[in-house]
């Protein structure tokens, strides 16, 4: 369980406080390890933590907005909770009689978090919450800027602990500076990495050496076929892209449209805040967005009303026109797209209330467009379909690279947990082998756990050959 430190460096005493803490904590009953869960929740979700968490961090990283961090805060944090709630992580927690199999939760040791500026309160919260619940220690590695939201929250989780006596060190930061170096060190002296963040952070645990899971990358597309009730369509889809200024992995970055309500559902959008640029405001925003081929720190997580400001500085021939969509404060800035790849770099993700807007002729056309973009950016996460046509959902979910179909729902909501569906409260999506992931699950407490099996015998049922063989044979002959 154990990576064996090589040094006396200040990361490598880290993580023997953090060994020292969990040994500690290993001991503690289920009981004890549900306070400790609860304790750790409510350092955020208390409502002046909570207020003054979400300010820190769009002061420090500049991105998203107070309020939706406010509301993403609790609710993905109180969702975990209610997922956690009653759930075994201590000692026995499943038994099988028929198979003779008991099953034993075994804490994984110290857990690596790696964490991106887009979520600095609620990621590291969700990630200390699961393994703690698992009665691991962690250490947090924020991304540069998110390290001062990290340690705040941090102070506010010993505060919890000091009330319930448990040991400080079983959570604990990767000191200042952060950079690639520490967090590497740190990777490959802990027992198991959970990445979140950029790809290159994803590889990076993936090439530590320990054992890592990582999530792929966003890109998430949405189908509105011909059935689809557009209005409450264009509402989910506007609640959900503009949704902490789509920050999220799991926001819409395209949009196909099926023809027979093409203009119908641009109306509805267009009722609710979207504004549709021209061919050569398309092309100003292109260059704003990407100036050297890459996303610029200057729209992500910010409005579209920012960013329309923005491309005004850039548009000296078409300066009032980007005023004027500015002046009306848009919530969506949208843009007419037809291709895919690098030479369309409005394909991939924006991270920016920034929708790329495509046509199809039907359901077919639209779900092959959706395979075209994956196959550019975002395999493996997930696809959101807008239709009364249920079995739609399923030919979805059999033919393209997803881990999740989001049905009728505010896609960036509904993807992570939401308590009016079913899936586990989240911020680390597995993606799959298609986004070059270990899992594809929303990732839970029982990621954080290893799983110890005990065997018993019972009565032995061996199979006739003609119960495994019988059919074969009788289709295609004996043998």
């Amino acid at each position: 369980m154990e990576n064996a430190a090589t040094s006396s460096s200040p990361i490598a005493e880290l993580v023997a406080r953090a060994r020292a803490a969990q040994r500690i904590y290993e001991t503690w009953s289920q009981e004890q390890v549900d306070t400790a869960v609860v304790a750790a929740g409510w350092a955020i979700i208390e409502p002046a933590r909570n207020r003054e968490l979400a300010e820190l961090a769009v002061a420090d990283t500049g991105v998203g907005n107070v309020e939706d961090k406010v509301r993403k805060n609790y609710r993905k944090t109180f969702g975990l909770l209610r997922d956690l709630h009653g759930a075994r992580s201590v000692g026995v927690i499943g038994e099988d009689p028929a198979r003779g199999i008991v099953e034993i939760a075994r804490p994984v040791g110290v857990v690596c978090a790696v964490t991106p500026s887009t979520n600095p309160g609620a990621t590291p919260a969700n990630k200390i919450i699961n393994a703690l619940k698992g009665r691991n220690a962690v250490i947090v590695a924020p991304s540069p800027k998110g390290w001062s939201t990290a340690a705040r929250l941090i102070e506010f989780i010993h505060a919890e602990f000091d009330r319930i006596g448990a040991p400080r060190d079983l959570v604990q930061l990767l000191p200042l500076p952060i950079n690639k170096q520490a967090t590497a060190e740190l990777m490959r002296l802990c027992d198991l990495v959970v990445a979140t963040g950029s790809q290159a952070n994803v590889r990076a645990a993936y090439a530590s050496g320990t054992p890592a899971f990582g999530v792929g990358a966003g890109n998430v597309a949405g189908i509105v076929d011909e059935t689809a009730d557009v209005n409450a369509a264009a509402e989910r889809i506007v609640r959900s892209k503009t949704f902490d200024n789509a920050t999220s992995c799991s926001s819409e970055n395209s949009l196909v449209i099926v023809d027979a309500v093409r203009a119908s559902m641009l109306a509805a959008l267009k009722d609710r805040g979207a504004v549709m640029l021209a061919a050569a405001q398309k092309a100003t925003l292109q260059s704003l967005m990407w100036p050297e081929g890459k996303l610029s720190a200057a729209v992500i997580g910010q409005s579209a009303r920012t960013i329309a400001e923005r491309a005004a500085e850039v548009d000296g021939a078409n300066r009032e026109g980007w005023l004027a969509i500015a002046a009306t404060d848009p919530r969506i800035l949208m843009v007419a797209e037809d291709g895919v790849g690098h030479d369309h770099p409005f394909s991939g993700e924006k991270l920016s209330p920034v929708l790329a807007v495509y046509a199809a002729r039907d359901f077919e056309e639209a779900a092959a467009t959706v395979e075209r973009i994956y196959a550019y950016e975002g395999a493996g996460h997930s696809v959101g379909l807008h239709s009364a046509v249920p079995e739609r959902a399923t030919t979805l979910g059999l033919t393209l690279p997803v881990s999740r179909v989001i049905v009728d729902q505010a896609h960036c909501i509904a993807t992570g947990g939401s308590f009016d569906n079913g899936l586990p409260f989240s911020l680390s999506m597995g993606c799959g082998t298609w986004g070059k992931n270990n899992f594809s699950d929303n990732m839970n407490y029982r990621h954080y756990l290893n799983i110890t099996r005990v065997s018993r015998p019972i009565p032995e049922k061996v199979p006739s050959e003609d119960e495994i063989f019988g059919a074969y044979f009788a289709k295609h002959g004996a043998k």
